[in-house]
């Protein structure tokens, strides 16, 4: 989905082997590259939510031999939505604000709309968002979202260091 904005669910099976979580190991599910945030849920247990790297997460204690349900919930940010409303005709009209003598960074709403003056809902139409600057257009590059991964299970021991 091209210009989607807002959280995606995504779901499976993951087996583990038996053993897996024997002789002290641990087992943690990385993510790879997530774009922005996720959460993360094995067998509904909820296992928190990663917004930084590592997207790593010790789900040890949640998983057990065979299969588990794996649901990961990204969240991904707004302006691709913004950039895919940029390709339908107009509802507001942008420009420079007032004394202003770059052009850089966007351009302000002219004229706030009735209903936003009144407090009312966006009313139905074409474009999703709405907002008071125009930060976008339709020629802006889409930004990387979702879960982009790989994901991977990665086990590991804990050792004492010396002797």
């Amino acid at each position: 989905m091209k210009y989607f904005s807002g959280t995606a669910a995504y779901t499976r099976k993951v087996s583990v082997p038996a053993g897996a979580t024997a002789d002290g190991k641990r087992l943690f599910l990385d993510l790879g590259w997530v774009e922005v945030m996720a959460e993360v849920r094995i067998s509904g247990k909820d296992m928190g939510t990663l917004w930084k790297a590592p997207y790593r997460v010790d789900i040890t204690e949640a998983v057990r031999p065979g299969d588990n349900d794996l649901e990961i919930r990204v969240t991904n940010p707004w302006p691709n939505r913004l950039i895919g409303d940029e390709h339908l005709p107009p509802e507001n009209e942008y420009g420079m604000p007032t004394g202003s003598r770059t052009g850089g960074g966007g351009q302000a709403i002219q004229r706030l709309p009735d209903w936003y003056a009144q407090g009312k809902p966006k009313p139905p139409g074409g474009r999703v968002t709405f907002t008071t600057w125009r930060h976008y257009t339709a020629d802006s590059p889409l930004l990387e979202s979702g879960l982009i991964g790989p994901v991977r299970l990665r086990t590991a021991v804990r050792r004492p260091i010396g002797g």
